[in-house]
C-alpha cells in the first residue's frame, strides 16, 4: 500500500475543566548588547517560533531571523547565534522588509543526543522551497558554536507525499525526540485547495536517516510513519492548529493557537491559545490564562518542559510585530495533567531521566 493510501488514526481532543494553565511570569527576550547592523541583528528577539534546552539554556528559534537565541530563563537576556545570511545579505525578514518571502521560516526545534555531543536541530515549515532547511547547530556550550545550514527539499517532498499528514498546505510547527525517532507536528491552519483539507496531524522519523541526509543528500531520507490526524476544536470560533510539542517523560504536551490564517503565510487575528496533553489516543487540553486569572489572547509558538518540575513549564509567545520583543513565560499546570484521561485514571508520572542517546 502506498504512504497516500494507509488508513490514519484520527483524535479527537477536547478541553478538560479540570486542567489549568497559568502564566505566572513573563520576561521580554532581549539580547546581551545593542543591536548589531554589522550582523542585521535587532536588540531583541523578533519572532520565537520553537523551544528547546540546551545545557541550562532556553534555545529559541525564529521564523524571519535567521538568529537562534540562547536565553537566561531566569532574566531573559539572550546571546545570539547568527545563522548564514539571505539572498540579499540579511538575517531579518518580512513585510515591514519586502523580503518575507526569503525567510528560512524555522519553526520546529529539538535536541538530540549524539556521540559527538548534543546537536540543536531546526526544521523550516516546509510552506515554501526557500523553508525547506534544516539548520544543525553544535558545541553551543562553547565560544565557537558550529553551524550547518541543510537545504533538504527531497526531505520535504518525502513529507508532503504523505498527504495524512500534509494535508493541503504542509506547515511543520513542532518536534520531539525520544530513543532515536523524531516525531514532527503540522499545524493544520493551511487553505483549502485541491490536495484536500487543512490538517493538524503528527509522524515519526528515524533519527539516523535523518542524520544520514542532512550529511550527504545523495542519501535516501526516511519514510514518514505513524501517522495521526488530530481535531483539536476551536477557540472563539477559530480552529486551533499546533505550534509546538514537548516530551515530560512518557507525557507529551502540545501548544496550540486560534488564528484566523488565510492560509500557511500570512498571520490573522488571534483568539487564544491552549496548552494540551496527549496520552495514546487520548488529548486533552486547557485553555492558557493570564497572570490576572484572564483569558490569554496571544499565540503561543514554543512550549518546553521544566526539568526541575513538571508542574511548570515555558512557552515562548510572538507578538506578530517586529517592533516588539517575543515573551519568555512561566506557566504553571494545575490539575490531573498526569492522568490518562478526564476521570483522573493515572498512567504514571514523568520519567526522571531521559532514554539513552542514540547509539
Amino acid at each position: 500500500m502506498s504512504r497516500k493510501a494507509r488508513a490514519t488514526r484520527r483524535i479527537f481532543a477536547s478541553p478538560d475543566r479540570m486542567l489549568g494553565a497559568k502564566i505566572v511570569r513573563s520576561v521580554p527576550l532581549l539580547y546581551e548588547g545593542e543591536a548589531d547592523s554589522s550582523l542585521d541583528r535587532p536588540a531583541h528577539v523578533r519572532a520565537g517560533s520553537g523551544l528547546a534546552r540546551v545545557g541550562g539554556r532556553i534555545a529559541v528559534i525564529q521564523d524571519d531571523a535567521n538568529f537562534v537565541a540562547l536565553v537566561d530563563p531566569g532574566t531573559g537576556h539572550a546571546r545570539a547565534i547568527p545563522l548564514p545570511v539571505g539572498p540579499g545579505g540579511e538575517r531579518q525578514f518580512g513585510d515591514d522588509r519586502g523580503n518575507k518571502h526569503l525567510k528560512l521560516d524555522l519553526e520546529a526545534c529539538v535536541t538530540v543526543p549524539t556521540a559527538e555531543g548534543e546537536l540543536l536541530v531546526a526544521f523550516g515549515s516546509g510552506s515554501s522551497p526557500r523553508r525547506e532547511h534544516v539548520a544543525v547547530l553544535s558545541a553551543l556550550d562553547g565560544d565557537a558554536p558550529r553551524v550547518a545550514l541543510h537545504h533538504v527539499p527531497a526531505l520535504y517532498a518525502a513529507l508532503r507525499d504523505v498527504r495524512a499528514f500534509a494535508g493541503s498546505e504542509m506547515n511543520i510547527e513542532g518536534a520531539v525526540y525520544d530513543a532515536g525517532v523524531i516525531r514532527l507536528f503540522q499545524r493544520g491552519n493551511g487553505g483549502r485547495g485541491g490536495a484536500g483539507r487543512p490538517v493538524n496531524a503528527t509522524c515519526t522519523l528515524e533519527w539516523a536517516p535523518v542524520r544520514a541526509h542532512l550529511d550527504d543528500a545523495r542519501a535516501e531520507p526516511p519514510e514518514p510513519r505513524d501517522v495521526l490526524q488530530f481535531e483539536l476544536g476551536s477557540l472563539g470560533g477559530l480552529p486551533l492548529g499546533f505550534t509546538d510539542a514537548a516530551l515530560a517523560g512518557d507525557v507529551l504536551l502540545f501548544s496550540a493557537a486560534a488564528e484566523d490564517s488565510p492560509d500557511v503565510t500570512r498571520d490573522g487575528r488571534v483568539a487564544g491559545s491552549v496548552v494540551g496533553v496527549l496520552h495514546e489516543t487520548v488529548a486533552r487540553w486547557a485553555r492558557l490564562h493570564d497572570e490576572r486569572g484572564h483569558p490569554f489572547s496571544g499565540k503561543v509558538e514554543g512550549v518546553l518542559v521544566d526539568p526541575a518540575a513538571h508542574d511548570r513549564v515555558s512557552v515562548v509567545v510572538d507578538r506578530d510585530d517586529p517592533g516588539v520583543p517575543s515573551e519568555l513565560c512561566d506557566v504553571v499546570l494545575t490539575g490531573p495533567w498526569w492522568a490518562a484521561d478526564a476521570r483522573g485514571v493515572p498512567h504514571g508520572r514523568p520519567r526522571a531521566h531521559p532514554r539513552p542517546p542514540l547509539r
